[in-house]
């Protein structure tokens, strides 16, 4: 059983996989030049696709999906249909825009996690917690101006 501050260490090698995926927007920048974003972004998830279902596989989680619950599959389904459309937008403004401009833009979504979090999960953030999450709006809206 993990511990309680175990979402920590997991969040902590979120954050490092997110940092590697920043890295990617370079890649992927690179390789956007003369590819469809949204067809780029196909490929991309074929990558993501295929990594997965060998982990899966070969830690032995594969399950059948119609044996979970109806809420758990709406849920991951509605889930996933945002992040497939957080892709085809980050793709779109990579090929339009400045990686080193676009990816840090793209991190409002911390924000907005927060304020989704407190609408409807009822969490309530500590005041430096409201702090942390008012320095990451900032520093996008500081990124958004026009010099």
């Amino acid at each position: 059983m993990e511990s309680p501050q175990g979402w920590f260490v997991w969040a902590l090698l979120s954050a490092l996989f997110a940092a590697l995926t920043a890295l990617t927007a370079i890649f992927a920048k690179l390789g956007l030049e003369g590819v469809d974003s949204d067809y780029a972004t196909l490929l991309r998830t074929f990558v993501i696709v295929a990594v997965l279902a060998a982990f899966v596989y070969f830690a032995g989680k594969w399950t059948r999906p119609a044996a979970l619950p109806p809420k758990t599959l709406l849920f991951l389904g509605l889930s996933g249909l945002a992040t497939g459309a957080s892709w085809v937008c980050y793709f779109r403004a990579l090929q339009l825009g400045e990686a080193s401009k676009v990816a840090p833009v793209d991190k409002l979504s911390l924000v907005l996690v927060a304020l989704f979090a407190v609408a409807f999960l009822g969490e309530r953030p500590v005041v430096r917690e409201w702090l942390g999450i008012a320095l990451v709006a900032a520093g996008v809206l500081v990124l958004g101006l026009k010099r």
